[in-house]
């Protein structure tokens, strides 16, 4: 299955089948077995790869930079100020330049209509690293974690989103939880609900997969029995501050806290988080909420996250494993 993502890239889940996804993440799985055992091998070795950050990055570019380096490949990181893109170069232009420099390319920024266009015209393989609407490396690492912490079958999960659902994880989780076959639940007010665009192709991927998709206000509906309860900030990257007063109070109610997480009836849910975390208030935005509303921890109770952290952890480092596995699957797969 590997060699189908031989020069192939990634923008979002829905261009994938989902026996391509399920191969991605099985090969990370093995890389991450083989990097721990000392017997990784580097099938990247002599490769280019151009990381294009719009928005600032921990763990994408982290991820990718390491994963490039155990497998010998060499990355040129181009900063949010580092380039000419929409200043003097079109990105059309930016695309065919790098393309004929870079194996692969990775884009992290504000509109998903730009990677597409970046994959159009780069001629090299384009790994959509975060934008706008979809956030599939994150599904990847996602799933992985899954596979580690659930005897259960993929088409046998539940996994519950809590939070702000019109945002790329909450899109993306839609989307991957149907691709897969899985009961994938939104628990959202009705204003902070995915697109009705997005919620008819997971209908369409489900109506396929046999997944079941659920897209409600309902916490009992949401919650009763989830495997896999995720969230993540109430206000993202580039958002104004003006927005928190809103967010906050559509939102407290859906906060995952031990209350919330006791609604699943299920003792042995797990909590996931794409992370930065606003669980406490040692960030700076974590106190000026706590300041404005009385919050000590946002979208996650400080409790709940510290209970989980071994499995949240797990899923940030597992960023890593599953971009090594579509790097090398798009630039240099082994044979199947």
């Amino acid at each position: 299955m590997l060699q189908q993502w031989k020069g192939r890239s990634l923008l979002k889940e829905q261009d994938c089948s989902a026996e391509d996804f399920i191969a991605l993440v099985a090969y990370a799985a093995a890389l991450k077995a083989d990097r721990r055992a000392g017997t990784e091998q580097p099938r990247l070795t002599g490769k280019t790869i151009a990381l294009i950050f719009e928005k600032t990055s921990t763990r994408t570019r982290a991820a990718f930079e390491v994963a490039a380096a155990h497998q010998g490949a060499h990355t040129t990181y181009l900063s949010p100020d580092g380039t000419q893109i929409g200043h003097k170069e079109s990105l059309a232009d930016t695309a065919r330049v790098l393309g004929r420099m870079y194996d692969g390319i990775q884009f992290r920024g504000h509109s998903q209509e730009a990677v597409e266009e970046l994959s159009r015209f780069a001629g090299v393989p384009v790994w959509n690293g975060l934008t706008d609407r979809f956030h599939p490396t994150q599904m990847l690492a996602d799933v992985l974690t899954m596979r580690e912490h659930s005897s259960k079958p993929l088409d046998a999960i539940v996994h519950t989103y809590v939070g702000d659902a019109r945002n790329n994880m909450g899109n993306s989780t839609l989307i991957t939880g149907a691709l897969l076959g899985m009961d994938v639940r939104l628990l959202a007010p009705t204003g902070l609900q995915p697109e009705q665009s997005v919620i008819a192709t997971a209908q369409a991927l489900a109506a396929r997969s046999g997944a079941t998709v659920t897209v409600t206000d309902d916490p009992d509906t949401a919650l009763k029995g989830a495997d896999f309860v995720s969230t993540d900030v109430w206000v993202s990257m580039g958002e104004p501050d003006e927005v928190w007063a809103e967010r906050v109070a559509a939102l407290k109610p859906y906060r995952v806290d031990d209350k919330l997480l006791a609604r699943t009836g299920n003792a042995n849910t797990s909590v996931l988080h794409c992370l930065p975390a606003y669980h406490d208030r040692r960030t700076a935005i974590g106190e000026k909420v706590h300041q404005r509303f009385g919050l000590d921890g946002v979208e996650i109770s400080h409790s709940v996250f510290e209970a989980h952290a071994p499995v949240i952890f797990d899923q940030s480092e597992n960023r890593m494993h599953t971009i090594k596995a579509l790097m090398v699957a798009s630039l240099n797969p082994p044979l199947d």
